[in-house]
């Protein structure tokens, strides 16, 4: 459900929850990236900057945004947006929806790795609130880089792993048949990671998933989001960076004490 060719894009939040909606584009380094959306706009008031992957609704359109998975100039261009969105104090709102970060060889060659790491390492760093959601599929690094925030949200039917269940088994059984028992491993759903402490909150969506209601599953994340923004704008700058680094640091901690969660 989470990989429905129907289910409500970055595009598709974009257009119903942001006024005035001005995008910026390119690296200002080697290219423009459309796999990653960035622009600015209101969010019910609020100004903000967002940032998202995005999939493309048909055959030329996913081709155009390279189904969502993001090269290195992605990053750096999500990067740079943040560094803007800080000097002008804005709220960051990221919206993930990534099978993973593109896997070309181009992509090596200019450094997929190093700008994911940049993407996370400002992150972490910005003095700004950063809400994140994960709104499709939350895939490996790809996703991390826009999903490190204050307050991590996730979609009721998405998925948010650090490797697709096809990837994982053809590492540990060759075959792509074993995909299923490698997905019930990877415990990549909401409710298993939200249980585990790696996501905040899970948005309900309509029945039958939130292709089956677009208007009110992207109404529930907006109602969600809202809610999450208004105590981290009351936080002072050094405390909201503070609480966010060691937010991320604790992960996987809690899954040592007795009671916690099992993993297979």
């Amino acid at each position: 459900m989470a990989r429905h060719p129907e289910r409500p894009h970055t595009s598709d939040y974009v257009e119903r929850l942001i006024e005035d909606w001005t995008p910026l584009a390119g690296d200002r380094s080697f290219a423009e990236d459309r796999a990653i959306l960035g622009g600015l706009g209101r969010f019910r008031g609020r100004r903000v900057l967002v940032l998202g992957h995005e999939k493309g609704a048909d055959t030329e359109d996913r081709i155009r945004h390279n189904f969502g998975m993001a090269r290195p100039e992605g990053y750096r261009k999500a990067v740079r947006l943040m560094r803007l969105a800080e000097r002008f104090a804005l709220p960051v709102l990221c919206l993930v929806d990534t099978s993973g970060a593109h896997p070309g060889v181009d992509a090596e060659e200019r450094g997929q790795a190093e700008a994911i790491a940049r993407a996370i390492e400002t992150s972490l760093d910005l003095a700004v609130p950063i809400v994140s959601v994960v709104i499709g599929e939350g895939g490996s690094g790809g996703a991390i880089a826009l999903a490190t925030a204050d307050r991590v949200l996730m979609l009721q039917h998405a998925v948010y792993s650090v490797i697709s269940p096809e990837g994982c088994a053809a590492i540990l059984w060759r075959s792509a048949e074993q995909a299923p028992a490698a997905a019930e491993a990877l415990k990549l759903t909401a409710q298993d990671l939200q249980a585990f402490g790696l996501v905040d909150q899970v948005v309900p969506e309509p029945l039958g998933g939130a292709h089956r209601g677009r208007a009110a599953a992207i109404d529930a994340v907006a109602d969600a989001v809202a809610q999450a923004f208004e105590p981290l704008v009351a936080q002072a700058p050094a405390e909201r960076r503070r609480l966010r680094r060691e937010k991320f640091l604790a992960m996987g901690r809690a899954l040592d004490k007795p009671g916690a969660p099992a993993t297979s």
